[in-house]
């Protein structure tokens, strides 16, 4: 008789075609998908991104043992769990006799090493659930200066012919961002689609409560969608209500509002709950329909085959060592109101309070409110890293990392960004309604009651004139603070160095 393999299925590879699925023998081999205590602390992940995880990977190991499919379920709970994936490959490999293990490459390089150490041969074979594989986009990059996200994006709209006009792009243009720039409305008439806990998650939930009750994040309510079909809910309401808003409001902030027109089917998209092309087959026909704008359509495809395709092109190609990256040696720890909320910048005490209790931000929020504040105040960005890595239902270093370190954080020395992404105070009240109703002032510049970003702003541009004052982008911003008179600039240093000392002093800001 020959021995089974094992098939190993991670938790973000809850798909049925997935690669070492496709190539394993239902009449042998032996699923394997355990909830391990290593995964699940590696970082402080959030509860909420712990219980929908756990329960999203009961419901698959159900469907594929109604499919046919031997599985061998681990839960965290279990008393004889091993606590890592490596560990609970060689348990099942005890009790079924096999010798080898077919894994669908993970997403971390922490976990590929520890597949590659574990004393069984596993064989890791490319996770083709991706638009671009790793040689692709080594090919596409190889002799390039710069690795810019817009020249990519085009070319995957060109192989996967998503709003194509022939060899032109649909409406004649390539990028339609120009008209996704809109200060919030007055109101916001949509939410996502919310699911009530069945069973299964329910058990879940009593489960993470009991384990991860402490960790940074609310557990309850929790709405998530757990499976594919739901997932599909969620996709096709998003399309017939929020889609048709979603450019012209997508980088707008307000309070109160958590959700505003975006999609929230990253998370269901980066679990393997839905494919890419699904989902961008979807808003493309809401175009095709007259539902959607081209604007919005436009937008929300490029998140999906632009950025999200060229983040994990940037990892894969940068190597392991890409999370120390640290090229303007910024070292202050992360200020304890990242993990509370607890801070009178009502910009940062709203993004971080719907971290808290949604697992969820959207892109500006989190690029333009808390990494554009970190930046600014010199937060070593590996802390930076971790954080995002772990508030985040949809957080994977994969495209975590490249977003944070690359593009939040500049700290990969412009691989993935321009230039910097900081800002002072007048962005972030353009593009919503914090600054109304914050305790700080976005009109004053300096002094007591002056918003912090505003100093903050030309203080980081002071500290690395020598790197960024030739940057064509931030030339005209260096000549507007070289214009400055030497006793303005002095306050304005003296007022960002005195906010960052009751910043380090643990007071509250």
């Amino acid at each position: 008789m020959v021995a089974p393999r094992l098939v190993l299925v991670l938790g973000d590879q809850l798909s049925p075609d997935v690669a070492a699925l496709r190539e394993a023998d239902k009449t042998r081999d032996v699923v394997l998908m355990a909830e391990v205590g290593s995964e699940a602390s590696y970082v402080p992940h959030h509860p909420k991104k712990i219980a929908f995880l756990f329960a999203a990977m009961r419901k698959f190991a159900a469907a594929l043992r109604e499919g046919g499919w031997t599985v061998r379920y681990t839960r965290l709970d279990d008393p004889d769990n091993a606590g890592s994936i490596p560990g609970e490959i060689l348990r099942a490999a005890e009790v079924t006799g096999a010798k080898e293990v077919l894994a669908t490459e993970p997403g971390e390089f922490r976990l590929i090493a520890a597949l590659e150490e574990c004393p069984i041969p596993v064989h890791q074979l490319p996770d083709d659930r991706f638009l671009c594989s790793h040689a692709e986009f080594a090919d596409w990059a190889e002799g390039r200066k710069e690795l810019r996200m817009e020249w990519f994006y085009r070319e995957m709209r060109r192989k996967t012919g998503l709003l194509m006009d022939g060899d032109a792009p649909e409406g004649g243009k390539w990028n339609y961002d120009h008209e996704n720039r809109k200060p919030p409305p007055g109101s916001v008439e949509v939410a996502p689609m919310r699911f009530t806990p069945d069973d299964t998650v329910a058990e879940v939930l009593e489960l993470v409560e009991a384990r991860f009750g402490d960790n940074f994040g609310t557990l309850t309510p929790f709405w998530f969608a757990t499976d594919t079909a739901q997932a599909r809910r969620a996709l096709s309401h998003f399309t017939k209500t929020a889609l048709p808003h979603f450019g012209d409001y997508q980088d707008a902030m307000m309070k109160g509002e958590r959700f505003l027109y975006h999609a929230i089917v990253s998370m269901y998209v980066n679990a393997g709950l839905l494919g890419w092309r699904e989902v961008c087959d979807a808003a493309e026909a809401a175009y095709r329909a007259g539902d959607a704008p081209l604007n919005a359509v436009e937008g929300f495809i490029r998140q999906i085959i632009g950025w999200r395709e060229y983040m994990r092109g940037i990892y894969f190609l940068e190597g392991p060592g890409y999370t120390e990256r640290n090229v303007l040696r910024h070292d202050r720890p992360l200020p304890a109101f990242y993990w509370s909320a607890d801070t009178d910048m009502l910009c940062l005490a709203e993004a971080i309070g719907q971290t808290r209790d949604e697992a969820y931000a959207h892109h500006i929020q989190r690029l333009m409110v808390t990494g554009n504040f970190a930046l600014l105040a010199g937060v070593d960005p590996h802390e930076v890293h971790e954080w995002y890595l772990a508030v985040y239902a949809d957080a994977y270093e994969w495209v975590e990392a490249p977003n944070v370190i690359g593009m939040s954080q500049f700290a990969d020395g412009g691989i993935v960004g321009s230039k910097p992404y900081v800002s002072g105070g007048n962005y972030i009240n353009k593009m919503s309604d914090y600054c109304k109703s914050c305790a700080y002032a976005v009109s004053q510049k300096t002094g007591e009651g002056a918003c912090p970003f505003n100093a903050l702003y030309w203080q980081f541009l002071d500290r690395h004139e020598e790197r960024f004052s030739k940057n064509p982008r931030m030339a005209q911003m260096y000549r507007t603070w070289n214009r400055m008179d030497e006793e303005k600039r002095a306050a304005t240093i003296a007022s960002a160095e005195a906010f960052l000392a009751k910043l380090d002093a643990g007071e509250r800001v």
